[in-house]
């Protein structure tokens, strides 16, 4: 059957998942509006949008952790189309450290973020879709939402949050059966957001294997709007950890720690500390895909790195 245009409201859409999502969107004709803290790269994302087919674009620079920028973009969407039809909140930041080494700046804005941004698109959005009794809310969460993970305490945190919203908003929800509620958690995806990241930790951060396209994320993300029991966890790998972190704990607190090292960080590069993007956008490194190489070729490269620390240690 031939797509009826959609109005489709995106946060975070100025990069990585987002982006995608805005991209696939736009092939199948919709009408976007766009939402991100940079003016300049949503533009180029409204750009792209446009060349690929959007029916409209509508570009609405937004912190969505203050409350009063997130109703003014969504009154500006309500001005120009009377209605939402999909809204995905993905807008996201992460901070690698522990949580005595993250200033409380850095804790408190990846929170921000992540989670009351998701909870300030709900309260501005949630009466449009009640009024109407129909629409999609997509709250993107994280594997990290379901597990913990060393060096990662903020971003988890502020997931595991975004998992109980997704819950509570179909539990209050009820009475209202023509709203669709989704949640899609990925695992490693290719994007900005890792060497994005604030960093208080002692390497850089990567995407873990196995790591999926963010074509593939936002096309479940598009797939979930429409059927909400096609959302959950993207990928089988995801769901391997989750087992053990709840079936076998001590096994799993003994084991993450050296695994995340080899799997999820990069050891070659020099750390640069400071609190990345998540204070300020930095719109000029923004794209579609982060190019941090093959995982697999950076695990081997942390295992070689390891290994000579450890014969330095021997020798010593």
């Amino acid at each position: 059957m031939p797509h009826t245009s959609q109005v489709v409201l995106v946060t975070g859409a100025s990069s990585g998942i987002g982006e995608a999502t805005a991209r696939l969107a736009a092939a199948r004709g919709d009408h976007l509006v766009l939402l991100a803290r940079g003016e300049e790269a949503l533009s180029r994302v409204a750009a792209d949008c446009e060349a690929l087919g959007a029916a409209s674009v509508l570009v609405c620079p937004t912190d969505v952790g203050i409350d009063e920028e997130v109703d003014d973009a969504v009154t500006a969407a309500m001005t120009r189309h009377g209605r939402l039809d999909v809204v995905v909140s993905n807008a996201g930041v992460v901070a690698y450290g522990s949580i005595d080494a993250l200033p409380s700046e850095v804790f408190e804005s990846v929170l921000s973020t992540n989670l009351v941004g998701a909870v300030n698109l709900a309260r501005h959005v949630l009466p449009v879709l009640r009024e109407q009794d129909a629409g999609s809310f997509v709250l993107v969460g994280s594997l990290l939402g379901h597990i913990a993970a060393p060096q990662m305490a903020a971003y988890v945190v502020s997931k595991w949050g975004v998992r109980g919203l997704f819950r509570q908003l179909r539990v209050d929800n009820r009475d209202r059966p023509g709203i669709r509620f989704a949640y899609i958690a990925p695992g490693g995806v290719d994007t900005p957001i890792y060497l994005l990241a604030a960093n208080y930790s002692d390497s850089v951060g990567r995407p873990p294997f196995p790591v999926a396209s963010p074509e593939h994320v936002a096309a479940r993300i598009l797939t979930a709007a429409d059927q909400p029991w096609r959302g959950g966890q993207v990928g089988a790998a995801n769901n391997v950890i989750r087992f053990g972190f709840v079936a076998l704990p001590w096994v799993y607190d003994r084991l993450v720690s050296p695994l995340f090292r080899v799997v999820a960080q990069d050891l070659v590069p020099a750390v640069v500390q400071g609190p990345g993007n998540v204070l300020d956008s930095l719109q000029e490194q923004h794209g579609l895909r982060g190019n941090q190489g093959s995982a697999l070729l950076g695990i081997a490269r942390n295992v070689g790195v390891l290994a000579r620390d450890q014969a330095a240690r021997v020798t010593r």
